[in-house]
């Protein structure tokens, strides 16, 4: 599977940001979808997690209440919504998907389908 992730670009402190995530030729169905991001000189590092098949949801603590992970069935697309962006938020950020069962969305290793990265730079 082939995931096309999008939508970075530079932006202000307290500014907003939407990723999406697409696939070619995949249409999503019980698959686990995760956002990480990768800072530079850090580990990659998990954001977000959303199961596709009920919407169940699942947060890093640093982003919790300013990022929200969504689905749009009908357009077989992943989307990260970024509020209140910080300096800190500063990264690339990946879209990956895999089918090994929610116990797994925090884990990078688990995931056998993964974007390019789209890079998200906040300037304060």
């Amino acid at each position: 599977v082939q995931l096309q992730a999008s939508g970075g670009g530079l932006v202000q402190a307290g500014d907003s940001l939407r990723l999406s995530c697409t696939a070619s030729g995949y249409t999503f169905s019980s698959d686990i979808m995760g956002w990480f991001r990768q800072a530079p000189g850090k580990e990659r590092q998990f954001v977000a997690g959303i199961d596709w098949s009920d919407g169940s949801q699942i947060y890093a603590d640093s982003v919790q209440g300013r990022l929200t992970i969504s689905r749009d069935n009908a357009k077989n697309v992943a989307y990260l919504q970024m509020s209140s962006l910080k300096p800190e938020d500063t990264a690339v950020y990946y879209c990956a998907a895999h089918k090994n069962g929610w116990r797994w969305v925090r884990v990078s290793r688990k995931y056998t389908s993964w974007g390019q990265g789209t890079l998200v730079t906040v300037s304060s």
